[in-house]
């Protein structure tokens, strides 16, 4: 018995020591490459969706986040309230291209289908940096600044400008990156 019970409490401790069935900390996602990806994808999005006339509609205007960024205003939030008006403009571009409708362009489809993708992938990217996951609850989008588009381009229009705005630069000032940058 004593032999047994020594092999499983060597088992126990050669388990805790390799951390085996036990998923790893997400390390940080600091390379600003990463989102330049998306972005490109991104604009192939939109000019699929430019050329999509006809076949590529919103069933009526939809809500997304206005991407003009001041600086001034930007530097003063704390980073909390930057990944929440990020993550709040991601779940407002989420809603909204879920939302298209494609008819008989599989090519424009598998646009829609990769950038839901792509957002759901930025919030890997925003939990690896330690930004909780944040879904706005309905009278919280007042507080933010938005507009309507009406278009499946303008809506991928607003997608491209957002990742360049407001999510690049949450990504490239995430306090963890500068960490790792020192």
């Amino acid at each position: 018995m004593s032999y047994s019970s020594g092999l499983f409490a060597l088992l126990l401790m050669v388990l805790e020591w390799t951390r085996l069935g036990l998923p790893s900390p997400l390390r940080p996602i600091c390379d600003l490459r990463v989102i330049d990806q998306f972005i490109m994808e991104a604009r192939d999005a939109e000019a699929a969706m430019r050329a999509c006339k006809e076949g590529c509609r919103l069933p009526g205007p939809f809500t997304v986040p206005l991407t003009r960024v001041n600086f001034d205003v930007w530097e003063k939030k704390d980073v909390q309230e930057q990944a929440r008006e990020v993550q709040t403009g991601l779940w407002l571009l989420k809603e909204a291209i879920s939302s298209l409708q494609v008819v008989g362009n599989s090519a424009a489809q598998s646009h829609i289908d990769s950038s839901l993708r792509n957002i759901a992938s930025i919030g890997q990217v925003l939990h690896s940096l330690s930004i909780q996951e944040y879904i706005p609850p309905a009278g919280v989008l007042g507080e933010q600044e938005t507009w309507r588009v009406s278009s499946a381009s303008e809506l991928f229009q607003v997608h491209v400008n957002f990742l360049r705005g407001k999510v690049r630069l949450l990504l490239a000032n995430a306090p963890v990156c500068q960490q790792d940058a020192s």
